[in-house]
């Protein structure tokens, strides 16, 4: 028996997956936390809080498949994107992590674009510079914390964190790095002369390979800790879009992934370098075949609709918010909703833009704010769609991931509104399944990604077609939300 080890380090909890090399999935165990928002624009974490996480799940599955636990052979790792960990030269944070929803770096924007060219931004990151970013936060600190920022020995995204808690290496991967906005997308390799322009030391960014390179070793310190043997090997792994792609099998192009979980993205796989030529929206190194990932980010995806459980509605959970919505007929009742509740990212780049409740009558009740909650939220990933697909990339059908993956409801919606079939892959946490398949290879049982996946990856049976009546109604709907957010944009701020 032989088992790989995938460690996934959310926004919202961490998670292990057990993989066993031939039979798949054994088990997945995961452990909630909070983002804490210490101010209106601010987005924070505590690394310590991911190492505990780590700590106890890997605990609960010891305990539960003692056997197979013991039988790890290589480890593998995904996380969510952009933030920035910096680390002094103990290997200790110099402060909470900033992650990827934080709005606080609104002048060092501003400084970025004066300082470097339309030219540059274009060419070396191929991607617009916005808040929730490393490149912004490293700034912020630089400005508003030099202490701290003269602390720091190296950055790392939350994942890289976790892995080096494990084998001691300090290191990073070309899918993450090329999140932060301090890396050439094209070469690469971080970006060295051009944060050099913004007052950043090269210094501080640790060695770079590709995902499935050996990263480590599982050290004596971490397997008294954890449980795990000494010496496995663990990779580098993936940041969570690009590890998902690979555990729903997108791993061609033609096929588009919708993940809906904290925030939202949309995304395909390319193995031209391509971008938009307005950077609106994102290209960055995929993990597997030295491609790329071309995606959208809506930063409110599945926290629009906790909001309006929480501080709206009231309701004990969100299958009772899908039952509301099943009762409503496609498009709410002509209600809209714009789901930009922290700002936004792809498409607008506006850190300034507010969510908007269009249309409200006296006979809308709590059925149709779900229902249109889940249409904007659609609608906002739609909006990155059109624009990927004007590049020239081709789309076949929708691989739906994240909480909204088991919202049949939702999931119709989503293929009446992309007008595509849609899929749910059987295996639900598609990240942790990217992570052991990288960790797989990496270590040599996989002979490569595309293996792994055909032999890890199924689907469910039910597919999603969209339902011509209803694709007629949302492509009404859809073009009155990219008005609304024309007409309302110049009094958000």
């Amino acid at each position: 028996m032989a088992t790989i080890l995938g460690i996934d380090i959310g926004t919202s909890s961490a998670k292990a997956m057990l993989l066993d090399i031939e039979k798949g999935v054994i088990d997945t165990v995961s452990e909630g936390y909070e983002v804490s928002i210490p101010e209106p624009d601010r987005a924070e974490q505590d690394p310590q809080i991911w190492w505990d996480a780590v700590v106890n799940i890997l605990g609960n599955l010891r305990n539960k498949h003692s056997a197979e636990f013991s039988q790890i052979k290589s480890i593998g790792f995904s996380g969510q994107m952009h933030g920035l960990v910096p680390l002094d030269s103990e290997g200790n944070p110099v402060r909470p992590a900033i992650l990827w929803l934080d709005q606080r770096a609104e002048a060092e924007l501003e400084e970025i674009n004066k300082t470097l060219s339309e030219k540059q931004i274009a060419d070396i990151l191929h991607n617009r510079v916005f808040n929730g970013f490393a490149l912004s936060s490293l700034l912020w600190m630089k400005n508003n914390e030099p202490d701290n920022f003269n602390k720091i020995a190296y950055v790392m995204q939350p994942k890289d964190y976790i892995r080096y808690k494990i084998t001691g290496e300090i290191g990073a991967e070309v899918s993450d790095a090329s999140a932060t906005l301090l890396f050439d997308v094209r070469k690469r390799r971080w970006a060295e002369e051009l944060v050099r322009e913004l007052g950043i030391p090269a210094s501080i960014f640790p060695k770079c390979l590709e995902s499935a390179d050996i990263a480590g070793y599982v050290t004596e310190e971490a397997a008294e800790i954890t449980g795990l043997a000494k010496g496995i090997p663990a990779v580098y792994g993936a940041g969570d879009q690009q590890a998902q792609s690979i555990g729903n099998g997108a791993v061609r192009e033609g096929l588009v992934i919708c993940n809906i979980g904290t925030g939202g993205q949309i995304s395909t796989y390319s193995e031209k370098d391509i971008y938009d030529s307005e950077m609106r929206t994102h290209t960055f190194c995929h993990c597997i075949n030295k491609a790329y990932t071309i995606f959208g980010a809506i930063l409110c995806g599945g926290m629009s609709l906790k909001w309006l459980k929480n501080n709206i509605l009231h309701v004990d959970s969100f299958e009772e918010i899908s039952r509301q919505a099943a009762e409503i007929e496609p498009g709410s009742g002509n209600l809209l909703f714009l789901p930009y509740l922290s700002g936004e990212r792809t498409p607008h780049m506006n850190p300034h833009a507010k969510g908007v409740f269009f249309g409200l009558q006296l006979g809308h009740d709590s059925r149709y704010m779900s229902r249109a909650v889940m249409e904007g939220v659609t609608f906002a990933l739609k909006d990155s769609l059109e624009i990927i697909e004007s590049m020239g990339i081709t789309s076949e059908r929708v691989l739906a991931s994240g909480g909204a993956a088991v919202s049949e409801v939702w999931l119709q919606i989503q293929a009446d509104i992309f007008d595509k079939e849609v899929q749910v892959c059987k295996v639900k946490e598609q990240a942790c399944l990217g992570a052991c398949i990288l960790g797989g290879v990496g270590a040599g049982y996989f002979k490569s990604i595309e293996d792994a996946c055909s032999r890890f990856v199924e689907f469910e049976e039910k597919v999603y077609k969209p339902i011509r009546k209803n694709v007629e109604i949302y492509q009404e709907h859809y073009t009155t939300f990219k008005m609304l957010y024309e007409k309302t944009k110049e009094f958000m701020h």
